[in-house]
């Protein structure tokens, strides 16, 4: 096999060292072991420098990559690989014969790199991961609560269809005091009568489950500020790219969060993705190509950018919701033959390719109305209804309906 990097060193990276092999014209070949201090990693550059190094591969071994990335990356050329794609032959697993096969496959050219953004934007995506953390953990804690509210016989979720609303909150607190009072004023759009919410109420109420409420209600409070803080915080990071955030927005189903999540996946320069498969492949959001002997068999997603792939699931979720726009009537269309599940996978592949072009373009989403896809098949559907009525016998002739 050709040989097209002249100069290369293959890195096997640990928490509290690493292992490097070089392979290059001054040095045949040459293994060192250096430490992960930045004092170790800058003598690790000088070694690289001394032996005319020009590029440099390593696996993304957690968040290990990262001080080795952060030492080099001013002067070398550095290629992350993904550890499922450079794994070595069993049997062969060392941390010296690791580093010699990143290596030989470095030399070669077979490492796909992967998107690393640029350095004042990867903070944002930290954040961004951060925030979703936090989510998870308040929607945690609402459960706890309502849990422990069936434990005490109250059954206020059956009544409420947002307990943590502003009369949900309320009737809470109502429930934490010892000496009942009456019960606060009720929203006048609640569907459930002042008598049904009285009788979901009459439990047994403890001074633990007080507590234990009342503790979960703090830590989402604290949690609600938290988050508050870290969008505000993106916010002021994504100043200058706040035109690109707009241009997310305007697309079907993605909201404020999830054009600044998106945003802090994919980076600020969408060129670096050469089509709009390209970004779908790296999103995990494509079916994969399993063909043998003729035959094909599951093409299931691959794994992709999980925070991401949450993300446009949630802006699937929301777009099909949305009344007399495509994609709602493609996801029906879809979920009709497919299922639901894999109908909105489809649909947030979908939306993804619309933001690549709209951060392409520049230009705003335009949106083809519920009706697009009737008109597309128009020909198709009278030629099935056609057929339809004439094996149940009758005699069909169409003719277009004259405007008025």
């Amino acid at each position: 096999m050709e040989e097209i990097i002249k100069n290369a060193c293959g890195v096997d990276v640990h928490k509290k060292e690493i292992v490097a092999t070089i392979m290059c014209e001054k040095t045949k070949q040459e293994t060192m072991s250096y430490g992960t201090t930045t004092k170790e990693l800058s003598e690790f550059s000088k070694w690289l420098s001394s032996n005319n190094i020009t590029h440099v591969a390593m696996e993304s071994t957690g968040p290990y990559w990262k001080p080795v990335y952060n030492i080099l990356e001013d002067d070398f050329k550095i290629i992350l690989g993904n550890a499922r794609h450079i794994k070595n032959v069993p049997g062969r697993k060392t941390d010296v014969k690791d580093s010699q096969w990143i290596c030989k496959l470095l030399k070669n050219g077979l490492i796909q790199s992967s998107l690393i953004l640029p350095k004042n934007f990867r903070g944002l995506k930290d954040l961004s991961r951060y925030r979703r953390k936090l989510v998870q953990t308040k929607t945690a804690e609402k459960n706890r609560i309502l849990k422990i509210l069936e434990d005490a016989n109250i059954k206020l979720s059956n009544v409420i269809c947002d307990v943590f609303g502003k009369t949900g909150r309320s009737i809470l607190n109502f429930l934490l005091l010892d000496k009942k009072t009456q019960l606060p004023k009720l929203h006048r759009k609640l569907k459930s009568s002042r008598e049904q919410i009285i009788d979901s109420i009459d439990g047994n109420m403890t001074s633990a489950h007080r507590f234990l409420i009342q503790k979960s209600l703090k830590h989402i409070e604290q949690l609600e500020i938290s988050i508050l803080e870290i969008e505000l915080e993106m916010d002021n990071l994504m100043n200058n790219h706040i035109e690109d955030l707009g241009l997310l927005r305007s697309v079907c189903g993605v909201g404020q969060t999830a054009s600044r999540d998106i945003l802090a996946s994919i980076g600020p320069d969408i060129n670096v993705f050469p089509s709009k498969h390209h970004i779908a492949s790296w999103a995990g959001l494509c079916p994969g190509n399993n063909e043998s002997a003729g035959k094909r068999y599951s093409g299931k997603i691959g794994h992709g950018d999980p925070n991401l792939k949450a993300t446009l699931t949630e802006c699937a979720w929301a777009a099909v919701r949305t009344k007399n726009t495509y994609f709602a009537a493609k996801f029906r269309q879809l979920a009709a033959r497919r299922g639901s599940k894999r109908a909105l996978i489809a649909i947030a592949h979908k939306i993804l390719i619309n933001c690549y072009h709209v951060l392409k373009s520049r230009e705003k989403f335009r949106e083809l109305g519920e009706d697009f896809l009737l008109s597309k098949k128009k020909d198709k559907l009278k030629k099935s209804y056609v057929q339809k009525l004439t094996n149940l016998g009758f005699n069909v002739q169409v003719s277009p309906r004259a405007l008025q």
